[in-house]
């Protein structure tokens, strides 16, 4: 599939869905130490090349902010403590207006651990973060990523159409994913 970058924003961040995790799973903050779960959980992910361009990506973007990601960053650990999926709630200014909106930012589980009923609480966790700070948000992502797009339509994140190659990312995302998403 072409891999075409796209933004998906929600208008409001009112009556976000609730998902439970799944039995031996738990939700917990960003702690000291944690950038190297997310470069392991990231690089795993195909996003880096590697935990050491990870972990230099995170310092990069989130280096000098590291005592919101505590209160930002969240994990899924599985039943052994093992740190297995993440997203930030953060933000940032979509339109380069100096408008600061809530971001789901990085949204990634490890591969063995995809497809068991994670990202949706995971995804929920983040948004209510989000709520308490921001009343809009947007995200960023691409086609590859197809079934994240259909979970993050289903949560109420629309497309944001910024450029032409928007409509043809849409465009395979509604022949991809059998639904029409452009009105």
């Amino acid at each position: 599939m072409k891999r075409i970058p796209l933004k998906m924003v929600k208008k409001d961040l009112l009556n976000i869905p609730e998902y439970t995790l799944p039995t031996g799973f738990q939700i917990r903050l960003f702690e000291k130490g944690d950038e190297h779960n997310w470069a392991r959980i990231e690089s795993s992910v195909d996003e880096f090349k590697n935990e050491i361009a990870a972990l230099e990506h995170f310092t990069k973007e989130f280096g000098s902010h590291i005592d919101e990601m505590s209160n930002r960053c969240l994990f899924i650990e599985n039943e052994h403590g093992e740190a297995i999926a993440t997203t930030t709630a953060w933000y940032g200014d979509l339109n380069g207006d100096g408008e600061i909106s809530g971001r789901i930012h990085w949204v990634s589980v490890v591969p063995k651990y995809q497809g068991k009923k994670l990202s949706k609480p995971l995804l929920s966790a983040a948004l209510n973060i989000l709520a308490r700070h921001h009343s809009k948000a947007y995200l960023t992502s691409q086609t590859t990523s197809y079934q994240a797009i259909n979970m993050y339509l289903n949560y109420g994140f629309e497309p944001y159409l910024t450029a032409p190659s928007c409509y043809e990312a849409w465009s395979l995302m509604e022949n991809t994913l059998n639904r029409r998403i452009l009105l």
